[in-house]
């Protein structure tokens, strides 16, 4: 939580200057690196890929739908998002195409919401730009 390729790169570097490389852990002992220095392509997604898919097989479980008394199936179903980094960011965009509505995304400073629902790439456009959800011209009042 909190961390980039560049931080994670430096945790592989600082166990690699501790115990040698060769210490076949090295390269593994840290993931989301730079793919220069070992890291993988789709990483960045791949945590919220994967709780989209938890939550989408949850939603296709007849028992769990009957047990929480809701319709099965992602789509239209209304989503409140909890940060709004790399895995909450993927698991909204991945929902939103998948035919939920993002209608709340809380951040440490802000949250939004909106009952028509959120593009997530607009949202995330303006929180890279502004640093903050606060001021989203699409949010409800």
């Amino acid at each position: 939580m909190g961390t980039n390729e560049q931080i994670m790169t430096w945790i592989m570097d600082t166990y690699n200057y501790l115990y040698g490389e060769k210490n076949i852990n090295y390269l593994g002992c840290a993931t989301g690196k730079f793919k220069s220095q070992g890291g993988i392509s789709g990483r960045t997604e791949s945590t919220g890929l994967g709780a989209f898919y938890v939550l989408k097989e949850l939603l296709n479980s007849d028992s769990f739908c009957e047990a929480a008394e809701v319709n099965m199936g992602i789509k239209g179903k209304k989503v409140i998002i909890q940060g709004y980094g790399n895995v909450g960011y993927y698991l909204s965009k991945f929902l939103h195409k998948e035919g939920a509505k993002i209608v709340g995304i809380v951040e440490r400073d802000a949250g939004i919401y909106n009952h028509k629902g959120f593009d997530p790439d607009e949202v995330k456009m303006h929180f890279v730009k502004a640093g903050t959800l606060k001021d989203f011209c699409h949010a409800e009042e």
